[in-house]
């Protein structure tokens, strides 16, 4: 998985290779429960998911946090939709009553289409604190985003998703 991860992110960034060096399989916060697809080249696509509390403007709300996204290169383009719709009955056998998500601003457009199939929703202008993933005593010990944050209603319906502009991921992006 960590070489999977090395070429998935490596080609947006050497940065975003760096926190799989080695056999490290995950950047932050260590995954819950992993959907991974292999076909005849091995690994195709991998989500993972997190139980954990958020805060939305201060109210706390329990979601299973999405991340560790990743389609094989040659794959673009037909794959996040279908890993969404293969974690949704692990989501619902959670009980979580939504899954949740960011996304840089340069995958916006390619998430959001999966927004006009009402599978999910993404929203803009929120930003999002998550903690650290190594403590540095020069750092601050957490970092906000402007990213777009991504909701799949599972147990409840989106106009349950509360209001706010800031969330508080609580610990570690996963």
């Amino acid at each position: 998985l960590a070489e999977f991860f090395r070429r998935t992110y490596g080609p947006t960034g050497a940065f975003n290779a760096k926190p799989f060096e080695g056999s490290r399989s995950w950047a932050g916060a260590r995954p819950e429960f992993r959907a991974i697809a292999y076909d005849s080249s091995g690994i195709a696509a991998h989500m993972g998911l997190l139980r954990r509390f958020i805060k939305i403007d201060g109210a706390d709300l329990l979601v299973a946090e999405l991340g560790l996204y990743g389609i094989r290169r040659d794959l673009e383009g037909r794959g996040i939709s279908s890993s969404f719709r293969v974690v949704l009955p692990v989501l619902q056998e959670l009980g979580v009553p939504f899954g949740f998500g960011t996304v840089r601003p340069a995958l916006h457009k390619h998430v959001a289409r999966l927004g006009r199939g009402g599978l999910l929703i993404v929203k803009s202008g929120i930003r999002v604190r998550s903690t650290l993933q190594v403590a540095l005593l020069d750092k601050p010990p957490t970092r906000i985003d402007d990213a777009f944050v991504v909701v799949l209603p599972v147990g409840r319906p989106i106009s349950d998703w509360p209001a706010g502009e800031m969330i508080d991921r609580n610990g570690a992006e996963l």
